[in-house]
């Protein structure tokens, strides 16, 4: 695939070349780049910057692992905050002898602390959960939901300093056997299957006909202002905080629980940013590619083919356009 073809009609100039070396360059330069960009919020004063071993134990963990490969970028874009953050929890939990792997896509609004608050505790949260259930078989609509509230309560007991702020929330636990995909928000889930993008989560946004329906059934407005909006403020009907806005904006995660199969191919998990200016298809297109060696932006031992599909899909986005801050997870679900 040529790769200069994907990025035709794009509305955005050539990148400067600090922007170019997250897929243009080779694995030490993707390394500088994501310790510039991939921190959850922006640093300002040096001497609380992360040291340098401390941000290689991050990007190796983002690489993936032999059994479960999988990678992950997230980058501030053209806004002036980065308000998204990304978890990647190997074997965050056993039951039954199968262990399961979490990843999570997390969307800030208002700031930087919600997402940040997420990409650190929900996957905790949802491991003590599980361990707290006897049961054979792991109830993960359940687990989520709660898990989603005890996450939401948490953020909110913040005070009024994060009252106004919130967080959407795309997670995916892998095991053996199944994908559970859990959402609240407009970031978005897609799974590639027999060479078909099936969109597993459902965008919260407030014009969809039950989450209108629901906003004002409890008594809330949705207002077009610069956008579909909840009482003219929040683009999306579901997220975790933002407790000045319940209970028209609620927290319950839409969950699915899809047993893989040999057709599965790879799960892709995305802030709006990328979703904004990319299909699901196109998407499936280019990280197909990249995982099976057509496009091949570096080379080396410890740059892993998923890890340049994430990074492909982030400069394909700002090549398109895109205004927001982008995270994109990719996991090889092909067995090994």
């Amino acid at each position: 695939m040529n790769f200069d073809e994907l990025r035709q009609g794009s509305m955005a100039p050539e990148f400067e070349t600090g922007e170019v070396a997250l897929c243009g360059g080779d694995a030490a330069k993707l390394k500088s780049f994501c310790r510039k960009r991939m921190e959850p919020r922006r640093i300002k004063s040096a001497s609380s910057r992360k040291s340098r071993s401390d941000v290689k134990k991050e990007i190796e963990l983002m690489e993936g692992a032999v059994l479960l490969r999988h990678g992950a970028v997230s980058i501030i874009g053209r806004r002036r905050e980065m308000e998204d953050a990304v978890a990647a929890e190997l074997d965050f939990v056993e039951r039954g002898g199968r262990s399961y792997s979490f990843f999570g896509v997390y969307d800030g609004h208002g700031g930087w602390l919600v997402a940040r608050d997420c990409s650190e505790r929900l996957h905790k949260l949802l491991a003590e959960i599980v361990e707290a259930d006897a049961g054979e078989e792991i109830a993960w609509e359940r687990v989520m939901a709660a898990g989603f509230r005890k996450m939401d309560e948490e953020v909110n007991k913040s005070g009024a300093s994060v009252a106004s702020t919130g967080s959407t929330a795309v997670v995916a636990v892998v095991g053996e056997e199944e994908v559970v995909v859990a959402n609240c928000g407009d970031s978005r889930a897609v799974l590639s299957r027999g060479g078909v993008a099936v969109q597993i989560s459902d965008d919260h946004k407030p014009d969809r006909p039950d989450e209108l329906e629901r906003i004002e059934g409890c008594g809330g407005r949705v207002i077009n202002w610069n956008g579909v909006r909840v009482w003219g403020v929040l683009a999306t009907s579901r997220s975790i905080g933002d407790k000045y806005l319940k209970p028209y904006v609620i927290t319950d995660p839409e969950v699915k629980v899809l047993s893989r199969t040999k057709l599965d191919e790879f799960l892709i998990l995305g802030s709006d940013g990328l979703w904004d200016v990319i299909s699901n298809e196109m998407a499936c297109r280019v990280v197909r590619s990249c995982l099976e060696g057509r496009i091949r932006r570096s080379s080396g031992p410890d740059y892993t083919r998923a890890m340049e599909a994430a990074a492909v899909l982030v400069e394909l986005a700002m090549a398109r356009g895109s205004c927001d801050n982008i995270s994109v997870v990719v996991v090889d679900l092909t067995r090994n």
